[in-house]
């Protein structure tokens, strides 16, 4: 069994600051992000998919956190072919490109060299965690609309060289990846190209939905338990996430995840049923598990 690391995706959360997780002397960002690391040894950021991360922020992360503490980072949504907001670009960027933007943006409105430097400007903010050691894995959570197929494989081999030597890991929202005529061919692609396949939990019966298929196509793993909202469809983030593991469920996953990690050496499980301290509570127990199962 290899290397497994627990934890939840954010630790900033407005539901969670208010579910009381916390205890009254952590009350500042460092506090909080100390607090957290006390207990978790990763954390996966989800706000640098809506806006990119400045490279003080990661120094900071880097100075607040043990280190042997791990961050994913999730990509920003323009780098994934998410619809963008305007105002979530650097502001020079948006002046760049001349006129009144489009209420939301997408790869293909930009010029090339605006998209270049968007890249550039990602990656160089987080090389103070990445020379730290502390980074553990860009997040690449791609959308619906982006289905299985030869120039969609060649922008994930885009994506990883784009990127190193920082690595990636791919998540996707389209369910025909994995679906019995391509599952095989996804999964021995990522292999072949040593991409870590993001392992998730999800509702099922959506357009999004991808069926809970635990592989390791590289020597890192990851899972991301999403939970089964019967609201996935909200634009409401506490009723999409709000979902609380049972025993019965964890001791499920425990088990499976135990032996995903026989196959990897470091697998990462991330909680994202964040919704009050429902995914901190469901990470410490899943942790206890696995421990209990090693």
């Amino acid at each position: 069994m290899g290397k497994i690391l627990v934890g939840t995706a954010s630790w900033t959360d407005k539901s969670l600051l208010a579910s009381g997780w916390y205890p009254p002397e952590a009350s500042t960002p460092e506090a909080r992000l100390a607090h957290y690391a006390s207990r978790f040894p990763l954390v996966e950021v989800d706000a640098t998919y809506y806006h990119p991360p400045a490279r003080r922020t990661a120094e900071l992360w880097r100075e607040r956190t043990p280190d042997d503490f791990t961050f994913n980072v999730k990509a920003f949504s323009l780098l994934t072919q998410h619809p963008t907001r305007p105002d979530a670009l650097h502001k020079d960027l948006r002046a760049a490109l001349g006129g009144r933007p489009k209420r939301t943006l997408y790869q293909r409105d930009l010029p090339p060299e605006v998209v270049e430097e968007v890249w550039d400007r990602f990656l160089s903010a987080l090389v103070p965690l990445h020379e730290a050691g502390r980074l553990g894995a860009l997040l690449f959570q791609f959308p619906p609309w982006f289905p299985p197929g030869v120039s969609n494989r060649r922008y994930l081999l885009r994506c990883r060289d784009r990127c190193r030597p920082m690595r990636i890991c791919v998540e996707f929202r389209n369910a025909a990846w994995m679906d019995d005529a391509h599952r095989a061919d996804t999964l021995d692609f990522l292999a072949a190209h040593d991409l870590p396949y993001v392992c998730v939990d999800m509702p099922q019966g959506h357009p999004s939905s991808v069926p809970p298929v635990l592989a390791a196509t590289s020597d890192l793993a990851v899972v991301r338990l999403h939970g089964h909202s019967k609201k996935w469809a909200s634009k409401v983030i506490e009723e999409r996430f709000g979902y609380l593991y049972g025993e019965d469920e964890l001791r499920g996953w425990a088990e499976r995840i135990a032996r995903l990690s026989e196959r990897a050496a470091v697998t990462h499980v991330l909680t994202n049923n964040c919704c009050g301290d429902n995914s901190q509570r469901n990470a410490a127990r899943l942790a206890e598990l696995l421990g209990a199962a090693r």
